[in-house]
């Protein structure tokens, strides 16, 4: 039986996985990973980033973008990215400041219902209590969906709501790939 196997990583929230693990995911191994665990007969990739514009750090966003192509070229991903949205505010304790949102959900849902009739299991990587809505719409198409997270990082509603969740820090595949840096540390590699 067919079984195509459309996955919606949001990477915000696979970041917050990333910080606790200590880790970043291989995503090739976790892709090999989805394939057997899932049975999938083909697998379609989406991964959803925003990104500083250029000039608002103090560092190059080049590795950043070098990682998008390796994601697009590399593993076929279909990378969708945008700008952070800055925003000036008015802080009590900070005074005048900017925030950056970088907000991707809207993307997200429009691939999923965009391409509904191509996929028979739908899986996230988001612990967002937004998406239970298009999960359970979905569900109720026939789809299957799945969840993968983090405990630091899921909602109750998403963890209990889908057709499936696993905490990505519990897993016990060889999914995991380079250990996380902190800046600091990346400058003293050079």
């Amino acid at each position: 039986m067919e079984n195509v196997v459309y996955v919606f990583i949001d990477s915000s929230n696979v970041w917050e996985a990333f910080k606790a693990k200590g880790q970043f995911l291989d995503w090739e191994k976790t892709i090999k990973y989805i394939y057997n665990r899932f049975e999938a007969t083909s697998i379609k990739v989406f991964f959803y980033t925003a990104y500083p514009a250029e000039g608002t750090r103090s560092y190059s966003m080049q590795k950043k973008h070098d990682f998008f192509t390796y994601l697009n070229k590399g593993l076929g991903f279909e990378v969708r990215k945008k700008e952070l949205k800055r925003i000036s505010t008015i802080d009590e304790k900070l005074g005048e400041c900017v925030k950056e949102k970088g907000n991707m959900d809207v993307e997200m849902t429009i691939d999923v219902m965009h391409h509904i009739e191509k996929y028979n299991t739908a899986i996230f990587f988001t612990g967002d209590s937004d998406f239970l809505a298009l999960i359970s719409y979905i569900m109720n198409k026939g789809k299957k969906t799945f969840v993968f997270s983090s405990q630091n990082n899921i909602s109750e509603e998403l963890r209990t709501g889908g057709g499936g969740y696993d905490d990505l820090l519990d897993l016990e595949a060889d999914i995991w790939g380079y250990k996380l840096k902190h800046r600091s540390e990346l400058e003293k590699d050079k």
